[in-house]
């Protein structure tokens, strides 16, 4: 993608100039379904684990992609996706490294899929944005309101290419209900519902441990803008969920910003949030657009539950005055009327597969279109979530202006809108 003079107009001059034909592989033309050098997007990972190797399979997976490195605070980590890349293509080419600045340091690539844990995706967003790269972030992208703000920000500022880890947006099953809401097929909504998690408070930090040698984990890195604490091996397995300085919006963005995120999405919320929300409990919080739509955040009550007519995780609910529509991971679709159900998506489908939604990032890459889960998308989505959990956290009903993004006559809430990044990791 970043490669001006093409090794075919290289090798096209040169045997001009020596006056004799040249024999080109058929692999470098495009031919036989390869996809020339000079077409590839060049790819770059920076913190790939467990999640981020499922996204990784996709990328490789694409003719026109070309993994060429991984930079990631644990070697076994970084070892595993140097071998992923190699046995791909058959080489060992794959280079590795703890420091992603030497990825967004490389003129060769084009974009960068971040899965580092949460309290890295934005700074990485907008540092990977600075350098000219198109990014592809795991969910969620921020710890708060403001690195929300900053994200999106950056994104549009140095003109780049992003698509949040919110796949469902391209799955076929949540994009059927979605349109059923925004066709007006289920009249006009007044409801959309949005599963959540356990709303629980912070984490007491672990018990500190020996630094392990930083060759082989970086705690330090791992940490970056995160406020310090001793190391404990259970965070670097995973174990960071539930530690606010780890874990931003008190978890609540952790299926949030796939749910409500569609609910945005159907309800035609995409460019604003809701004005308020209550709590009201660990397990509800309701909140309200400027339209009048309804948003319920909410644990159970789901058709899913009890009769299973929609297993799967994540779902959600759209409620119009005319019918409604239900749907979860695993692609099952109920409705009030089976008539709604006409041209349903058929066959196996899941929710946390992300096939399509890198083929769409990928694809605006190229074309540089805005994908499904773009920066716009995200902000608000994301913010929405934020608020909602900040909401919670103070145990009363806040009141939210979509315009400044801000609370409204709020100080208290406002004050959790940031949070300070460690030095020297910063923006």
């Amino acid at each position: 993608m970043s490669t001006k003079f093409t090794r075919r107009k290289f090798l096209g001059t040169a045997a001009l100039a020596i006056g004799m034909p040249t024999i080109i592989p058929g692999s470098a033309l495009g031919k036989n379904g390869a996809v020339a050098p000079s077409n590839r997007i060049v790819m770059g990972g920076i913190g790939i684990g467990p999640r981020g190797r499922e996204v990784l399979k996709c990328f490789l997976a694409q003719p026109d992609v070309q993994f060429v490195a991984i930079a990631d605070v644990q070697e076994s980590r970084r070892e595993i996706v140097r071998r992923m890349a190699n046995k791909q293509y058959g080489n060992e080419d794959c280079y590795k490294c703890c420091d992603m600045m030497e990825i967004l340091g490389r003129e060769d690539i084009d974009a960068v899929q971040i899965t580092t844990g949460d309290r890295w995706h934005a700074l990485g967003t907008i540092l990977a944005s600075k350098a000219g790269k198109d990014v592809y972030a795991e969910k969620p992208c921020s710890m708060t309101i403001h690195e929300t703000q900053e994200l999106a920000d950056a994104v549009k500022l140095h003109g780049r290419v992003f698509q949040a880890g919110t796949q469902r947006r391209n799955v076929d099953n949540f994009r059927f209900a979605a349109e059923l809401a925004r066709s007006g097929r289920l009249g006009k909504i007044h409801t959309v519902h949005a599963a959540i998690l356990p709303l629980k408070p912070d984490l007491a930090p672990l018990p500190g441990e020996p630094l392990p040698d930083p060759a082989l984990i970086d705690w330090e890195r791992w940490l970056g803008p995160a406020p310090s604490r001793p190391y404990n091996k259970k965070y670097v397995e995973g174990r960071w969920r539930g530690h606010y300085a780890f874990h931003g919006g008190a978890g609540l963005p952790e299926w949030g910003a796939h749910t409500l995120d569609l609910c945005q999405w159907a309800a035609n919320a995409d460019g604003t949030t809701p004005v308020e929300f209550e709590s009201k409990g660990d397990t509800l919080i309701e909140g309200r657009y400027a339209s009048g739509v309804k948003l319920v955040m909410r644990l159970a009550g789901f058709q899913g539950e009890g009769d299973w007519v929609v297993p799967g995780t994540c779902p959600v609910r759209f409620e119009g005055e005319e019918g409604w529509v239900e749907t979860a991971d695993f692609g099952k679709i109920a409705a009030s009327n089976p008539a709604l159900l006409v041209g349903m998506p058929t066959g196996e489908i899941s929710g946390t597969n992300p096939i399509k939604h890198v083929r769409d990032f990928l694809d605006c890459v190229k074309s540089r279109g805005a994908p499904a889960a773009n920066e716009v998308v995200t902000r608000n989505g994301h913010i929405a979530c934020h608020a909602a959990a900040i909401g919670w956290q103070l145990g009363r009903k806040v009141r939210f202006d979509p315009a400044t993004e801000k609370f409204i006559g709020d100080d208290e809430a406002n004050r959790m809108c940031s949070q300070p990044r460690r030095a020297p990791w910063h923006a």
